[in-house]
């Protein structure tokens, strides 16, 4: 991955824009400087940790268009430092995302963890696998315990990818994260509520 992201997202209307407002010295840093060839573990780990993602494609219409994919936590799989996949469940059959990766295979993927607030934004170019092309990749980005209906597989060749800042991403968690979150009180209530019941019967004596 030779490239980075400021130098894909950046194009010359976009550094017009930024010389005009005054953010364009410190962009050219970015550009010249911020280069990493790969996933880092700080990457993978905020992946793995994924319950959905935000997919852009373009159509031959010129229009993009954004999709929401989700599946369990660790759905989407990092197969290296430069390739993340995961199995495409059947939906609602408009193959809108799949039909414009056929023409244009050029993507982007937005991961957001709200109770952080983090965000990560990566560029990619996009396969679609079927999956009697590829037993072997299926076998790696299968999902244990999690009942689906898969049509194929797609594995996203990662090209530059961009932390972004935290600015207005409004913390939401999911009710998993807010069980675990309160689990220590329920634990405490029921820990009183027995000292109570026993203070109870002491009474009575």
């Amino acid at each position: 991955m030779a490239k980075n992201f400021a130098e894909i997202a950046f194009t010359e209307a976009v550094k017009k824009l930024q010389e005009k407002h005054g953010s364009r010295r410190s962009y050219e840093r970015m550009e010249k400087f911020k280069v990493i060839d790969g996933l880092t573990s700080n990457e993978t780990t905020f992946i793995k940790n994924r319950d959905s993602f935000y997919l852009a494609t373009v159509g031959i219409k010129e229009f993009p268009y954004i999709q929401h994919r989700g599946g369990p936590k660790g759905f989407l799989k990092v197969l290296d430092s430069k390739r993340i996949g995961f199995i495409d469940f059947v939906g609602n059959k408009q193959y809108v995302s799949v039909g414009n990766m056929a023409t244009n295979n050029n993507v982007s993927l937005i991961m957001v963890d709200y109770p952080t607030k983090t965000r990560l934004k990566i560029f990619a170019k996009a396969e679609v696998i079927e999956i009697k092309d590829d037993p072997e990749l299926y076998s790696l980005l299968d999902l244990d315990d999690y009942k689906f209906r898969p049509e194929r597989m797609m594995v996203f060749n990662i090209e530059a990818y961009d932390w972004n800042c935290p600015q207005h991403i409004t913390h939401r968690y999911t009710v998993e994260e807010i069980n675990e979150a309160f689990s220590p009180q329920k634990d405490y209530i029921l820990k009183l509520e027995e000292e109570i019941k026993e203070l109870k019967e002491i009474i009575k004596l």
